[in-house]
C-alpha cells in the first residue's frame, strides 16, 4: 500500500445532480485532506441508484487507494448507500447495539416516539467498522478491500464534519503513516494573481526543493499557501515562517493576513485595536457588505448600524447628500458616494463610515456608466477618500466585488496605531 494514498470522493444523490443542494462536503474534505499531506485526485457525484452507485465504486477502486462517499445513509427509501455497500462487499445487514443504543439515547433526550426506520439506523454491513456519528443517528461506515479504504460518512454536512475531524483523518493518518506536512498562509488583497507572481517571481523561484507555493484566488484577492513536507529537518513550521520577512518586503502592502481569515475578520481585528465604531451606507450592495462585517464574531464591539439607501429620496433624507451632487454627477459618482459616507457618519455617530453606489446589472448601464459602475467611499474625521471601478462581470458577482473592495479600501485608509 502506498505510503500517500490517492483519495477520491464520491458524493451520492440525486438532490446533488438536479442542483437543489451544493456540494460543499467535498470542499471541506479536500482542504482538511491536504493538512494532512493526502490529495484528492478525483471528485464524483453519483445518483440514487444502486446499478450507478455500485459502477462508480468499481471505478473508483481502480484510481484511488482511498474512497471517501457521502450521502445515503438517512432513513428514507431512497437511502441505498448502506444497503449497496453491504452487497457490494458481500455480506449482510447487522445491528450494532452500540448505535442503537446511541440512536435511542438521542430520542429520549428529545422526549420523541422512535420509529423503525429510526432503529434500522443502526444496522450496519457485517464487515465494516462502525464509524460512530456523535451528533446524528447514521453511522459511518469503514472498509478494507483489495488494498483499499472506503469510508461511508453522512451527507449531512454538520455530521460528517465531525465524524471526519474526530475519526477518519486521525484513522487516515496513522493507517498510511502521513508524513509530517504544514501549511502557511498570507492573505492578500488589492492586486491580482498574474501582478502577484510576477512581483514575488524570485521569492518563489528560491523557496526550498520540499516547500511549495499555490496561489488561490478569489473575489477580489488571493491567498498564498505554503506546503512544507518534512525533509528530516527540526522545526519545520519555524524554517517556513522564517521565509516570509522576504515575502513582505516585496508585497507588504497587499496583505491584509497571515492566516487562514476573511477580510471582513481581519479589517474587525483593525477596528477593534484602534476601539473604532463603524457603519454603512449602501446602494448597490444592498447590505452584503453590513452583512459581511457583521458575520465576525465580536462585530457588535465595532459595527453600529446601516443605511441602505437604494433611492435618491433616501439619500438626500437620510444621509443629506445634496440633490445639487445627483443633478450635476449621479447617483453613481464617486461625488455622490462622499457625501454618503459622510453624512452616514454624522448621522450614526461613528468613527468611520463606508458608501457603495454602482449599476449591478444587468441593465441600467448608460454608455457614460456601463452596468458593472461601482463608485465607493470611505470617511473618518480626517478625511474622505472614494474610488470608481468597473466590475461588469455579473450582478451578484459585482456586488462581491464591490463589498471585497470597499473592505480593502478601508483596511489601507484606517488611521495607524496611536
Amino acid at each position: 500500500m502506498p505510503l500517500l494514498p490517492d483519495v477520491e470522493i464520491m458524493t451520492i444523490g440525486d438532490e446533488l445532480l438536479y442542483g437543489q443542494v451544493i456540494d460543499t462536503n467535498s470542499a471541506f474534505m479536500g482542504q482538511e485532506l491536504a493538512k494532512i499531506g493526502l490529495r484528492v485526485r478525483q471528485i464524483s457525484s453519483v445518483s440514487d441508484r444502486a446499478s450507478e452507485i455500485i459502477t462508480a465504486l468499481d471505478q473508483a477502486r481502480q484510481r484511488a487507494q482511498v474512497v471517501l462517499i457521502t450521502g445515503g445513509l438517512g432513513p428514507t427509501k431512497d437511502d441505498l448507500t448502506k444497503h449497496v455497500l453491504a452487497g457490494y462487499f458481500k455480506t449482510e445487514l447487522v445491528m450494532d447495539e452500540s448505535t442503537l443504543r446511541h440512536v435511542e439515547g438521542i430520542f429520549a433526550r428529545f422526549n420523541r416516539p422512535m420509529l423503525e426506520v429510526n432503529r434500522q439506523q443502526a444496522l450496519v454491513p457485517a464487515n465494516c467498522e462502525v464509524v460512530f456519528n456523535a451528533v446524528g443517528t447514521a453511522p459511518g461506515m469503514w472498509f478494507e478491500d483489495q488494498g483499499t479504504v472506503f469510508v461511508s460518512m453522512p451527507g449531512v454536512p454538520f455530521e460528517m464534519k465531525r465524524m471526519m475531524t474526530d475519526i477518519v483523518l486521525p484513522k487516515l493518518q496513522a493507517h498510511f503513516q502521513t508524513p509530517a506536512i504544514e501549511h502557511v498562509v498570507v492573505q492578500t488583497a488589492g492586486i491580482g494573481e498574474s501582478f502577484l507572481a510576477e512581483m514575488i517571481e524570485d521569492w518563489e523561484s528560491a523557496l526550498p526543493t520540499n516547500v511549495k507555493l499555490a496561489y488561490l484566488p478569489s473575489l477580489g484577492n488571493v491567498r498564498l499557501r505554503l506546503t512544507g513536507t518534512n525533509d528530516g529537518q527540526p522545526d519545520l513550521r519555524g524554517r517556513m515562517q522564517a521565509l516570509l520577512p522576504a515575502l513582505r518586503a516585496r508585497i507588504g502592502e497587499y496583505i491584509f493576513a497571515e492566516e487562514d481569515i476573511p477580510l471582513e475578520a481581519a479589517v474587525g481585528r483593525l477596528l477593534a485595536a484602534r476601539n473604532l465604531t463603524i457603519g454603512t451606507a449602501e446602494s448597490c450592495t444592498g447590505g452584503f457588505l453590513a452583512h459581511k462585517l457583521t458575520s465576525v464574531p465580536g462585530s457588535s464591539r465595532y459595527f453600529m448600524g446601516s443605511v441602505v439607501a437604494y433611492s435618491n429620496d433616501i439619500k438626500i433624507n437620510q444621509l443629506g447628500v445634496n440633490p445639487e451632487t445627483l443633478a450635476a454627477h449621479g447617483a453613481v459618482s464617486e461625488a455622490t458616494v462622499r457625501e454618503m459616507a459622510e453624512g452616514l457618519r454624522q448621522k450614526l455617530g461613528v468613527d468611520v463610515a463606508l458608501a457603495t453606489s454602482g449599476i449591478a446589472g444587468p441593465d441600467g448601464g448608460t454608455p457614460d456608466k456601463p452596468v458593472g459602475t461601482i463608485c465607493i467611499a470611505y470617511a473618518d474625521q480626517h478625511q474622505t477618500v472614494s474610488r470608481q471601478f468597473t466590475f461588469n462581470r455579473g450582478r451578484q458577482i459585482n456586488v462581491e466585488y464591490t463589498t471585497t473592495t470597499i473592505l480593502n479600501l478601508l483596511r489601507v485608509s484606517l488611521p495607524p496605531l496611536a
